[in-house]
């Protein structure tokens, strides 16, 4: 008798580390047989018998450090996470396996982070949450929201939901991306609209030209009242030069939900530095975003499974999905 399981596309997953949950593939059951993998080592062995490869552990480089070698290789990887910078290395961008990212997840949800940020550092809250610990009554003024002016970067479904967010708080906003068009500046308007931006909002893909691209010189040019925010990646931003502006009041504050090393080291400086707001990676991590995933990947399946095209394509050459 034959093996059923022999004529079903096998779904390879790397599960994120415990506690995290594992995805929820029931819809798959008698579609394809579902394999696990925890780390690199598990990862290797199981790679040449995977037709797909989900990514669930989005934070992980066992991708990176499995994938070279012989055998074959998952037609289609499917990651876990907007970014995919963790799997732009040269053996996956050379080779015909398609990838595709989890675009349009976590769009809505951190857009509301960036408006919650921007009125809670507005509104300075941090302090008023310190004084109440205290037992201080610490009458203040706080800053008028609506009227102000933001520059967000990055194009994408995040940074579009950026904007419609702070332009619902009266929020004067210009949206910056790769190339000049209807809507859109260019590169050469960035420096301009830094100067005169009340917030600065960086929602752009880590790419060789993206990196590093908040550095002491483009934080010297913000206006002393102004202040930064990154829900994009950790490494867009120069943090020692952020600390830096923090420190010697080039810029009002800043939070950062992204950073180079993940967790935040302890003796990090970013943890003191002033008027900084520091969160674990969180912004898009509403209740009930791993199911979300879970259904992305699922009804993706079916497309693949379908001979259908996939959506959210990344273009491997340029590290993003083209149209954002």
């Amino acid at each position: 008798m034959s093996d059923p399981d022999a004529r079903r596309p096998t779904v390879l997953v790397l599960d994120a580390a415990p506690p995290a949950p594992p995805p929820r593939l029931g819809a798959l059951t008698g579609r394809a047989r579902v394999l696990h993998a925890a780390d690199a080592a598990e990862l290797r062995d199981q790679l040449p018998y995977a037709d797909v490869l989900l990514v669930w552990d989005f934070l992980s480089d066992a991708v990176r450090e499995a994938w070279p070698g012989r055998g074959a290789r998952p037609a289609w990887v499917h990651t876990a996470s907007a970014g995919v910078d963790r799997l732009m290395f040269p053996e996956l961008v050379a080779s015909d396996s398609v990838l595709t990212n989890a675009r349009g997840v976590f769009d809505q949800p951190i857009a509301e982070y960036v408006a919650a940020l921007v009125l809670a550092m507005g509104k300075d809250l941090p302090a008023t949450i310190g004084f109440q610990a205290n037992r201080q009554w610490r009458h203040r003024e706080t800053q008028r929201i609506g009227g102000t002016r933001a520059c967000v970067v990055g194009t994408g479904p995040i940074g579009q939901a950026i904007v419609k967010q702070l332009k619902a708080l009266g929020i004067t906003t210009a949206l910056v991306g790769r190339r000049a068009r209807a809507g859109v500046h260019g590169p050469a308007d960035l420096d301009r609209l830094l100067a005169r931006a009340d917030w600065a909002v960086c929602a752009a893909p880590l790419t060789d030209e993206t990196r590093g691209m908040f550095d002491a010189r483009r934080f010297d040019l913000m206006q002393p009242s102004a202040r930064f925010i990154n829900v994009g990646r950790g490494p867009l931003v120069v943090e020692s030069d952020l600390v830096d502006a923090l420190r010697k009041r080039w810029i009002a504050g800043a939070a950062l939900d992204v950073f180079e090393h993940e967790p935040l080291p302890d003796d990090s400086p970013l943890w003191t530095a002033p008027g900084l707001i520091v969160s674990p990676h969180m912004s898009g991590d509403t209740v009930g975003w791993r199911d979300e995933l879970g259904r992305q990947f699922v009804e993706l399946f079916g497309r693949w499974e379908n001979g259908r095209p996939l959506m959210n394509v990344v273009d491997k050459k340029r590290g993003y999905v083209p149209g954002s």
